[in-house]
């Protein structure tokens, strides 16, 4: 299978034998161009897909030690993202698929993130539950089978992605903000409490707005008072508590629904101290806990190839007519 992913600001290209094994997952990283923006520009973005889009499909080809002729199927994300970056990652595997007369499969971004840890986890078969956390999405949901899933519960306003990035924005550090609020954290202590005890404590559905807001009011009158603002100590707190809360929530489904495996997947995945408290409370729990590695986290074709598989064996989303366009607002 080979995997196209342009859904953001990564531009990645894999080959992936059997949905489990990666003979190659090339990708091309725009974080530094988009760093001086303080985020991703979307143009900037789609233009930079275009430019090396080409060179990435050689060298993942070239790494993988295979050419073209065979690859058996094409697998791309199709959304959700913005939409000038999914629009070239779809044309190109159009024109691929046309070109060479393979089948096109279809890929749900966020399904290709679950799909990593069928790579990182051989063995790994549904039904389990698994914990989505990213920049567009934090939910908790029961993976069925291989093509279906059941919302258990999910955020009902920000994204605990979007939460870090806009706490790491208010603080200082910059973009990427779930990174430097990670590395900062190190070097503070939970001492400052943002969120208080509210309805959503007995249900698996969270808010992070009001943490996120807290945490601006607590700079705020920090500024106004001439205090002074221990950075680290802010990044720790609300670190600890955008976190707590997901990771007794997630223990709590799994020993309501009957689930002895958890998982993973999103870029939020890639947090420490989400990846220490999530192991700890599994362990604690007699919970089988599955997460992909570092780079299976964050956006990549490896994870596209790997939810292509299963769709085109399943022959789900396998678009024989090429009719396929992008879809930004595409729902889990």
């Amino acid at each position: 299978m080979l995997g196209i992913e342009s859904s953001c600001d990564e531009t990645s290209i894999a080959v992936v034998k059997n949905g489990r094994e990666v003979l190659s997952n090339e990708i091309a990283s725009q974080i530094d161009i988009h760093t001086r923006f303080g985020g991703v520009v979307p143009e900037v973005a789609s233009r930079n897909h275009i430019l090396c889009i080409n060179n990435v499909l050689k060298k993942s080809l070239e790494t993988a030690g295979v050419t073209i002729d065979d690859i058996d199927a094409i697998c791309v994300t199709y959304g959700a993202g913005l939409s000038g970056a999914l629009m070239v990652g779809v044309n190109f595997a159009k024109g691929l698929a046309f070109a060479c007369n393979k089948p096109l499969v279809a890929v749900n971004h966020i399904k290709g993130h679950i799909s990593a840890n069928y790579i990182q986890n051989k063995t790994l078969k549904p039904p389990f539950l698994c914990l989505v956390v990213s920049g567009g999405h934090t939910a908790i949901l029961k993976i069925d089978d291989f093509l279906h899933h059941t919302l258990i519960g999910q955020t009902l306003d920000d994204a605990i992605g979007e939460a870090f990035d806009k706490v790491a924005r208010v603080v200082g550090l910059g973009y990427p903000g779930g990174p430097k609020i990670d590395k900062e954290a190190k070097n503070g202590e939970y001492n400052l409490h943002f969120v208080k005890k509210s309805d959503l404590d007995k249900t698996y559905n969270v808010s992070y707005s009001g943490l996120k807001t807290a945490v601006i009011n607590y700079l705020h009158t920090k500024e106004q008072n001439h205090e002074p603002i221990n950075v680290a100590d802010v990044a720790c707190s609300f670190e600890h508590e955008a976190v707590d809360m997901l990771v007794e929530k997630v223990v709590r489904a799994a020993k309501e629904f009957g689930f002895k495996t958890v998982t993973m997947a999103g870029g939020v995945a890639a947090n420490s101290y989400l990846r220490e408290q999530m192991q700890l409370a599994c362990e604690k729990n007699n919970l089988e806990l599955t997460y992909p590695s570092l780079i299976l986290c964050t956006d990549n074709g490896a994870m596209i190839g790997a939810e292509g598989y299963n769709n085109l064996i399943l022959d789900s989303n396998v678009c024989y007519d090429l009719s396929v366009s992008p879809n930004p607002s595409l729902k889990l």
